[in-house]
């Protein structure tokens, strides 16, 4: 038997990441460049997205910046057909862009709960409704959602992220099995506590808190950004041809102690 170094081999593909110009985002996206991925960075500030661009360019694919604001459908169905154009097609979409509201439920606006759902999960919708069409016609595609600790788990402090998170992995799911017989797998990716811009400070911050994380992840440490290189190229590639409807862990064990 001859060895086959393609599972992993992404070349010629081309990805979307969404919220791709930072943070967890930018990780991926590094990650599928290395793998051989041109890559599409889609985000609302122009400028990180540019800066973005370069460091994937930097690896000698081609990268393409669009700002967007994905909870729109008419920007989700220009970020797609910009790509196709652009690029040639749309190989891998993944759907990372979310932010959070922290604030108790009895505290929480409509709007506040509206805007989280929105960029959360609406726009995971609207994007994979976009690719679809393109991915059919091609012979099949990659769809990884970014889920989140809190898809398995409720708060008191981020509820709307809790539920949008959920519905990401339900969402999932619905997507597999609709799409089974176009050859597009649809698969989700649940972080745990990662050290972005975002959380790097807590440990100075609120040290109490960072302590009893660690307590909690048995590999007593955060993860960085580039540990999710791993699993989104293992989900982009023709080694997950077979997994569908999944929702991966990538949490350190925290989700299992």
């Amino acid at each position: 038997m001859s060895r086959d170094n393609t599972l992993f081999d992404l070349t010629g593909k081309v990805a979307i990441v969404t919220g791709g110009n930072g943070g967890l985002g930018l990780g991926m996206a590094l990650g599928l460049a290395l793998a051989g991925a041109n890559v599409v960075v889609a985000g609302r500030d122009t400028a990180k997205t540019d800066q973005a661009v370069q460091q994937i360019k930097a690896l000698d694919v081609d990268a393409l910046g669009i700002t967007v604001d994905v909870s729109q459908e008419a920007d989700a169905g220009r970020m797609v057909s910009q790509c196709v154009e652009t690029l040639g097609s749309v190989d891998i979409l993944v759907n990372n862009a979310g932010i959070s509201v922290r604030t108790q439920p009895q505290d929480l606006s409509a709007d506040d709960w509206d805007r989280v759902v929105d960029i959360n999960l609406k726009s995971v919708f609207l994007a994979s409704k976009a690719a679809h069409p393109h991915m059919k016609a091609q012979g099949g595609g990659k769809i990884i959602n970014i889920g989140s600790m809190f898809s398995l788990f409720g708060s008191d402090w981020v509820s709307p992220y809790s539920a949008s998170k959920g519905g990401v992995v339900q969402l999932t799911k619905s997507l597999a099995v609709a799409w089974a017989q176009d050859n597009i797998q649809v698969n989700a990716i649940l972080p745990g506590w990662f050290m972005t811009g975002l959380t790097e400070s807590i440990p100075q911050r609120d040290p109490a808190r960072y302590a009893l994380i660690n307590q909690r992840i048995p590999a007593e440490r955060w993860g960085n950004p580039e540990e999710l290189q791993g699993p989104v190229v293992f989900l982009a590639g023709s080694g997950s041809d077979y997994v569908t409807g999944a929702a991966l862990t990538v949490d350190g064990g925290y989700s299992v102690k």
